[in-house]
């Protein structure tokens, strides 16, 4: 069987499950802590479902048998598994949705920290610290991860400009010339416009950097992917994870390329946030 968290599946497929199933997946996630030692027919009696309802589960997520199952528990919480505070329910209060959304993104984001490649990093980092300018390329809730590095210029030391409108990349791309950088930025990797771009940047022979959240589509036009992999579930009440990821990418990658660049492009980086400050009001308006 292929290598993979089993808790990290179960919590993804829990929206879709027929309802034994989604009893016995939301069962699992809230009782991390004993499910390893639970027998099946436990298991049954407290999810309030039969046994061949739970060996069924095992097999929906792809475990041979309830041993197995046990093994990949056992495996999966090894590595980070999924807060078992991600099950929201109609009658959490605020309080209680708070904590749950807060211990679902921490684990998630720790999740993505272990799985993140760090000689992609460091690759990244190279490209765009030898790059004349950065262009970032992102739609939607990528759109504003891309903004959000636009605001970092002063520490990538170069110029860079955020685009979210469809037109405005294509133009973009299509006057990038080599010794440029473009960041693109897209968790599923799917999108066509941006997967389009990326391309475009890559004929005018631009360097591409991709951060995303799987091998998908767009890695095929990339110098260096950056896999942001998060433990997104698409529930309506879940946060957006990959986005908080891509975000913390983008810090580890304008800090990086900073610190690259010397102390004086360090004191430039200090005297800019001293002129800022003296913007800011001291109270006395």
């Amino acid at each position: 069987m292929s290598d993979y968290n089993v808790l990290e599946l179960i919590d993804r497929a829990r929206p879709t499950l027929r309802r034994g199933s989604r009893q016995v997946a939301e069962y699992i996630l809230a009782h991390l802590d004993t499910i390893a030692d639970i027998s099946l027919a436990e298991l049954a009696r407290l999810a309030q479902v039969s046994e061949p309802t739970v060996l069924r589960f095992c097999a929906s997520i792809g475990c041979n048998g309830f041993r197995d199952f046990k093994i990949r528990v056992v495996q999966s919480l090894a590595l980070g598994a999924p807060s078992a505070h991600s099950v929201l329910a109609n009658d959490d209060t605020p309080e209680t949705i708070a904590t749950k959304i807060f211990d679902y993104t921490i684990t998630s984001l720790d999740w993505a920290r272990k799985k993140l490649d760090f000689v992609a990093i460091a690759k990244a980092v190279e490209l765009l610290a030898r790059a004349n300018r950065i262009d970032f390329f992102g739609f939607g809730a990528s759109g504003i991860v891309a903004q959000d590095a636009q605001q970092k210029f002063p520490l990538f030391g170069v110029p860079c400009v955020a685009h979210q409108d469809s037109h405005q990349q294509f133009i973009a791309a299509s006057m990038l010339k080599p010794g440029d950088a473009v960041v693109a930025i897209s968790n599923t990797g799917t999108t066509r416009g941006l997967i389009e771009m990326a391309r475009t940047a890559k004929e005018r022979g631009a360097s591409v950097v991709v951060i995303t959240g799987s091998q998908s589509p767009i890695t095929r036009y990339a110098d260096v992917s950056v896999i942001a992999e998060t433990l997104e579930n698409t529930d309506v009440y879940t946060p957006t994870t990959s986005r908080l990821a891509a975000l913390v990418i983008i810090d580890i990658l304008s800090t990086s390329v900073a610190l690259r660049r010397g102390e004086n492009h360090t004191r430039d980086v200090v005297h800019m946030k001293k002129r800022l400050s003296d913007l800011r009001s001291t109270g006395v308006i």
